[in-house]
């Protein structure tokens, strides 16, 4: 179908307002943050409710068309991407807090509210919802389910699945489904964690129950400035060695630094090549005895600089380099492209070794921002995508290190889902047995060849232009 006979046909189920369909709207919607493969939707169609979605998604699949859901498109792997074209189905008009249920610890939202939307409406009641991705401010919870987001606390206190305790969702043949009792250790198979990390391949989330969390009664907030990305990397290994469990425990290097330097006036000590954010959180009793050893271990390892937070505005302040990092970085170059992959938190050193050499031996600027307590990079590949064959070296490069990742006993993805980017790094990954098995786990839900194609799995028909063939380049 043409994208005229879409918008028409939508036309009959969604008021013509919330159908977008020019130009600069297709363009803005062909790629989420991963920006060197594109594929511009028709339309893209903003539902306010349960059962608009469910009408888009059965007109959808009875003419055929394909559709993908998106949230805010932060994602990293072309998850969000409408790779065969065809309707996006936004969840940006599913903005609403339904219910707050604090006696319950717990909370019903549609899937577009943004995730620190959700812990400001229950701050005042002492709460919080923990997951918390650095995007946090426009990250959304029903994308937050799609890639089982994770966060500067994931370390402590996990990521998304654990935090979701029912789901409202339309599967693959149009049917509203719900998921979860809405409290925990509910009888019955674990259902949500299947759906949880599916990346809108099994159906389409609109509304879910999250579990609220206690906010802690005492944090306590400490940044490290290194002379050495290996000095900060092993101090890293010694903090964990010694037992102790940070809230967070984020690493910068010295490129991010520069960046957040330029854009925001931050201060850096002279000679600092890294620096790690750390932050404990508990009674005030526990909380502080982990910052008082933290604190210990960075000054053995060599810390030129240690600032400890004294309240909640110094507390906010240190978190400027991390939280603002990524968004600084168009002070280095007009493109930025980052990964997503895991490593064993004592390969540390190894693996950033690596990148560094990577990004020299390909010709591009390289920052590390990431979370160091449990292995999960971010290496920001900067440049100018008008230069001739530099996508190339950037999709090289990347290849490089996401087999470095597996092949150091990690994995190619941490918290933004495989999409289209990973999925010839699958079967590095897993037997060709483990991928049937995941097969049968998806042929269980409903089937469409419509919904969100040419994610996760490999070999997915009609998807060859969107991936890019594993050549062993590591090699």
């Amino acid at each position: 179908m043409g994208e005229s006979d879409i918008f028409a046909g939508l036309a009959s189920v969604l008021p013509p307002e919330r159908i977008l369909g020019s130009e600069a709207a297709r363009r803005v919607y062909a790629h989420d943050a991963y920006t060197v493969d594109r594929s511009a939707p028709d339309v893209i169609v903003l539902p306010e409710t349960t059962e608009e979605a469910q009408s888009v998604i059965r007109w959808c699949l009875a003419h055929q068309v394909p559709f993908t859901p998106r949230g805010a498109g932060t994602g990293l792997s072309g998850g969000a991407m409408a790779a065969k074209g065809g309707v996006i189905l936004s969840t940006k008009r599913l903005n609403r807090i339904l219910q707050i249920d604090i006696p319950n610890r717990r909370l019903h939202a549609q899937a577009g509210v943004a995730n620190l939307k959700l812990s400001q409406a229950v701050a005042a009641e002492g709460f919080h919802f923990a997951p918390d991705p650095s995007s946090q401010s426009v990250s959304t919870l029903g994308g937050n389910i799609a890639e089982n987001s994770g966060g500067p606390h994931t370390l402590k206190y996990g990521v998304t699945a654990p935090h979701i305790l029912a789901m409202t969702w339309i599967d693959n043949a149009g049917e509203v489904r719900t998921w979860g009792t809405g409290v925990e250790g509910g009888p019955g198979p674990d259902l949500l964690s299947v759906l949880v990390g599916s990346e809108g391949t099994l159906g389409f989330v609109t509304e879910a129950w999250v579990k609220l969390t206690p906010l802690p009664a005492r944090v306590e907030t400490l940044l490290a400035s290194f002379p050495s990305v290996v000095a900060a990397t092993e101090t890293v290994a010694e903090i964990i060695a010694a037992g102790v469990i940070p809230a967070a425990l984020e690493m910068m290097d010295r490129n991010i630094l520069v960046a957040v330097q330029a854009a925001f006036g931050l201060e850096v000590p002279a000679g600092t090549e890294a620096m790690l954010l750390v932050e404990c959180d508990g009674s005030p009793a526990a909380a502080q005895a982990e910052i008082e050893e933290v604190y210990a271990i960075c000054q053995r390892f060599g810390a030129i600089e240690l600032k400890l937070a004294a309240n909640e505005a110094e507390r906010k302040h240190l978190w400027t380099a991390r939280k603002k990092g990524v968004g600084a970085m168009g002070r280095l170059a007009p493109t930025v492209v980052t990964h997503d992959g895991v490593i064993p938190r004592s390969k540390l050193p190894e693996m950033l070794t690596f990148v560094y050499e990577v990004a020299e031996a390909e010709r591009l600027g390289v920052a590390n921002i990431f979370h160091a307590g449990d292995g999960n990079l971010h290496p920001c590949f900067y440049f100018d995508d008008r230069e001739p064959g530099v996508v190339e070296r950037v999709v090289r490069a990347g290849e490089r290190i996401l087999t470095k990742c597996i092949e150091l006993g990690g994995s190619v993805s941490g918290e933004h889902g495989i999409g289209v980017e990973k999925v010839d790094f699958m079967p590095l990954m897993f037997s060709e047995a483990d991928l049937a098995l995941q097969g049968d786990v998806k042929r269980m839900f409903p089937i469409s060849e419509f919904a969100n194609p040419c994610k996760v799995l490999p070999n997915l028909k009609g998807c060859v232009e969107h991936q890019r063939r594993w050549r062993g380049a590591a090699h």
